[in-house]
This record gives structure tokens, C-alpha cells and sequence, in this order.
């Protein structure tokens, strides 16, 4: 069994082919969370996280503040509910600048130092920003890119082996072989195989814990 921890299967470019896919991960047993959007219905028990939420700065510093305000009322609404988050941070280039404000209101917020805080997604920051999200009880998930560029290597070696996750973000980012084209949640397996090389473990290892770890964190021990 293999678990994506952040698809976006509702995004359109899947609804010609949804139903094939959810099909697919089925006969893989492949367990995934989709990121949907929407404010309903909050109480329903398929609502496992909070999020995509955060600070995006790559395109847009004018509305800083405003994302800042977002942010914060998500945080709060994670907190009500006792839900994780799930962080989105992108910095502007050569920066660390999304990661650190957002690191500074999730101290400022006073979130609930427990394991199991939220996920920092798509994780592309230092070692020293990583620190301090496992440090407020997040997990750190890495996506596609890991297979492609060296840059990660050194983060995904450092993060214990029961906070790391995996994941897709498809239909974008998709992992060797297959960059360039659209990315779906069952290519999830070549994230966790480069997972498993660099921390030198097996696949069979790599892939149990990610799943476990995800299981854990969104509370879905149960059966596929």
C-alpha cells in the first residue's frame, strides 16, 4: 500500500479521466487526501486537514498582508476543529521569507505544540526551517522534484523516518519518468522510491512508514 498525502484529483483536468483513476488507486491500493475547495460542512468525517493554506510569495508581494490574515483565520479554524494544517509556503527566490513568516505566526498563533500539528507540503526550505516545523509537531512531505534535483537530498535525510511523507501534488509536479507531463497520484511510488535510496532503506521499508505516517496523522487506520 502506498499513501499520497496531497492530490488535487477535483482540479478539471482530471474529469475526463477521475473515475479511471480512483479505479486505478483502488486496484494499486493507493490511499490519497484530496486538497478540495470549500467552507461546508465541516463536521463531515471524510474532512481530515485543513489547508492547502499559507504564504505564497513567489508571484505576489502585494497582498501580503492579506495572506497573512488568511492564514491566521485558517489556523484558527484548524484549532476549533481539531484538525491538522496543511502548509503551503513558497518563498520568494533565493529566500526563505514565506517559511519564516509563516513559522512566526504559527508561534504567534500559540498552535498546539502536539505531534501531529499539520504538514509543511511540498517541503523546499533549509534544514533549519524544517527544524522548526518538526519542532511545533509538523510532518514534512516532498514531492516530485525529489527525483530530479539533488537539492533535497540532504533534508530528506535528516527528517526522522516517523515525520516524512509523500506525495504528488498531481496533477503538477509530476516525478521521473514522467516530468513535463500531467502527474496523478499513482506516480506517488517514485517520491517514495527516492525517499527509500537516499535514507537507505528498502522500497518495502520506504513505503510502510510513509503510509503509517499519514495514517497516523489524519487518523485513517482503517481498512483500503
Amino acid at each position: 500500500m502506498l499513501f499520497d498525502s496531497h492530490a488535487h484529483l477535483s482540479h478539471a483536468i482530471f474529469d475526463e479521466y477521475r473515475e479511471e483513476i480512483i479505479k486505478k488507486l483502488q486496484t494499486l491500493e493507493i490511499k490519497i487526501v484530496n486538497i478540495g475547495v470549500g467552507s461546508d460542512e465541516f463536521e463531515n468525517e471524510k474532512i481530515v486537514a485543513i489547508g492547502e493554506c499559507g504564504l505564497d510569495y513567489y508571484r505576489n508581494l502585494e497582498n501580503k498582508n492579506l495572506q497573512k490574515e488568511v492564514f491566521i483565520k485558517q489556523i484558527e479554524l484548524a484549532e476549533e476543529l481539531g484538525k491538522p494544517l496543511i502548509i503551503h509556503c513558497r518563498p520568494t527566490l533565493g529566500t526563505m521569507d514565506a517559511y519564516e513568516d509563516a513559522l512566526n505566526i504559527l508561534n504567534t498563533c500559540r498552535i498546539s505544540r502536539i505531534f501531529g500539528a499539520g504538514i509543511a507540503h511540498f517541503f523546499s526550505g533549509s534544514k533549519e526551517i524544517a527544524k522548526k516545523f518538526l519542532d511545533l509537531g509538523f510532518y514534512i512531505s516532498f514531492a516530485g522534484p525529489i527525483t530530479f534535483s539533488d537539492q533535497y537530498k540532504e533534508i530528506v535525510e535528516y527528517i526522522p523516518n516517523n515525520r516524512i511523507l509523500a506525495e504528488t501534488d498531481s496533477p503538477f509536479a509530476a516525478p521521473l519518468p514522467f516530468r513535463g507531463k500531467r502527474n496523478e497520484p499513482a506516480f506517488v511510488e517514485f517520491v517514495v522510491r527516492q525517499i527509500a535510496d537516499w535514507k537507505g532503506i528498502s522500497f518495502e521499508e520506504a513505503r510502510r512508514l510513509t503510509t503509517e505516517n499519514a495514517e497516523n496523522l489524519f487518523c485513517l487506520k482503517t481498512p483500503f
